[in-house]
């Protein structure tokens, strides 16, 4: 679609996962195990740095195709690796995608990720021509409904049996983020 790119507010920056930072992934991952296994499949007690290597060269083939948009969340300053944020599931018809965020437990509380998924959002739409970002958020995950609700994303409900955790089917809150959040228009 178009080349990598870094996108940044100075406090944080987002730039694609690149070969090499396997080892940091896994250090941020296993670190956050605690706060990320009731909500993410991937977060588990296996999560290695082969799996970080193995998202890694999936992430950027992904982002050549357009399919997907990963971004590691790193500090502007020093480069540290905070958490990731993605733009995945994307209907290249309807415009649509998912917007994930996660940051690691060390760094919770900073407001990062509503940074990170504010400027995630503004790539989507002014690179990536989607026209709608779907927060959707599993019923009890209440850090990263408060960064949906600070960052003033739409709360559109709660969607009932909505994803799978591991073995659990659960409920889901929707918040969504629009071009003209941004004060921008959706392009067509």
């Amino acid at each position: 679609m178009f080349p990598f790119l870094k996108l940044t507010d100075h406090i944080i920056s987002l730039r694609p996962y690149e070969f090499g930072d396997e080892d940091e992934l896994f250090k941020a991952v296993r670190e956050s195990l605690p706060d990320l296994n009731p909500w993410m499949s991937w977060a588990n007690d296996n999560y290695s740095v082969e799996t970080a290597r193995t998202f890694i060269t999936l992430t950027r083939s992904y982002w050549s195709s357009g399919s997907m948009y990963a971004f590691a969340i790193t500090d502007a300053n020093n480069g540290e690796l905070l958490g990731s944020c993605s733009l995945s599931h994307i209907h290249p018809l309807y415009r649509f995608c998912n917007l994930g965020y996660w940051v690691r437990s060390s760094q919770r509380g900073k407001g990062i990720a509503g940074c990170a998924a504010k400027l995630i959002a503004r790539f989507a739409f002014e690179k990536a021509s989607l026209i709608r970002a779907e927060i959707v958020i599993a019923a009890g995950n209440t850090a990263s409904r408060r960064v949906a609700q600070k960052i003033r994303a739409h709360d559109e409900g709660l969607l009932l049996n909505r994803m799978v955790i591991g073995t659990r089917v659960c409920d889901a809150h929707m918040f969504s983020l629009l071009p003209s959040d941004f004060g921008l228009v959706a392009q067509l």
